[in-house]
C-alpha cells in the first residue's frame, strides 16, 4: 500500500499515527502541495489533490483520514484497536473524531493560514469565529478528559489520532495552558510512541518554517 501524505498536514499526521498504532506497513509517498509541479503531478493520481490518500496494491484509492483509519481498523487485527467493537463506544469515538476534525483542527488551521497573511489582509471575522469555536471545543475536551487518559476513556482511539495534530499547532495559535486536563493530555500524546514518531518527521519542517519567518534569528 502507498500512503500519499505531507508531514505538515494535520490530516496526514492523523493517518500516520493510525498506521503506527496499527503497526501496518506502507510505502510512504511525500507530496508537497505547496509545490505547483508536485501538486500537478499528484492530481494525475487524485484530481482533488488532497492528502492523505491511501492506494491499495490493486489500485483502489481510499481518501480522507477518518476513512483510512476505518479501513485499517477493519482490515488489520494488528496493534491498537482504534474504533471499539462495542457499537455505542464506536459511535462515541466517531462523534469525538468529528468534533476534533470539524471544530478543533479546521479552526486551528484557519488561524494558521490567517497568521501567514500581512496583518492588514487578515480576516478578523474568520479569526474571531475560529477562536470562539476552539474555545467551545476546549471546554468540551476539558470535561471529557476529567479522570480519563484519552478522549473516549482508557483506550487510545481514532479520536486521539485526530486531536494530536491540531493541538500541535494550537499551542502557538490558541494556547491551552490554562486547561489542566488538555495540557496533561497533550503531554501524554507527545509521549505516545506512535505520535513521537510522527513528530520526529514533522519538527524539521516546522523548524524550517520558523527560520524562514524569522531570518534574523537563524
Amino acid at each position: 500500500m502507498k500512503l500519499y501524505y505531507f508531514p505538515l498536514s494535520t490530516y496526514s499526521q492523523k493517518a500516520l499515527i493510525a498506521f503506527h498504532e496499527k503497526q501496518v506497513p506502507f510505502e510512504p509517498v511525500l507530496v508537497d502541495l505547496r509545490d505547483p509541479q508536485q501538486r500537478a503531478q499528484y492530481q494525475k493520481t487524485y484530481p482533488l489533490g488532497k492528502v492523505p490518500l491511501l492506494v491499495r496494491d490493486n489500485g483502489w484509492m481510499i481518501p480522507e483520514s477518518t476513512i483510512i483509519i476505518e479501513f485499517l481498523d477493519t482490515h488489520s487485527e494488528r496493534g491498537q484497536r482504534l474504533i471499539p467493537a462495542d457499537p455505542e463506544r464506536a459511535r462515541q469515538t466517531r462523534f469525538m473524531d468529528r468534533m476534533m476534525d470539524l471544530y478543533l483542527d479546521n479552526n486551528v488551521i484557519t488561524l494558521v493560514f490567517q497568521s501567514w497573511k500581512p496583518p492588514a489582509q487578515r480576516d478578523q471575522e474568520a479569526i474571531e469565529q475560529a477562536r470562539r469555536q476552539i474555545g467551545i471545543t476546549y471546554d468540551y475536551m476539558e470535561r471529557a478528559l476529567a479522570g480519563k487518559p484519552w478522549l473516549t476513556g482508557d483506550e487510545f482511539s481514532m479520536a486521539d489520532c485526530a486531536a494530536a495534530p491540531a493541538l500541535l499547532y494550537a499551542q502557538q495559535h490558541c494556547p491551552f495552558a490554562d486547561r489542566p486536563n488538555i495540557s496533561a493530555y497533550w503531554e501524554r500524546l507527545r509521549a505516545r510512541p506512535s505520535y513521537a514518531k510522527v513528530l520526529a518527521e514533522v519538527m524539521p519542517y516546522l523548524e524550517k518554517l520558523a527560520a524562514a519567518a524569522n531570518p534574523k534569528a537563524a
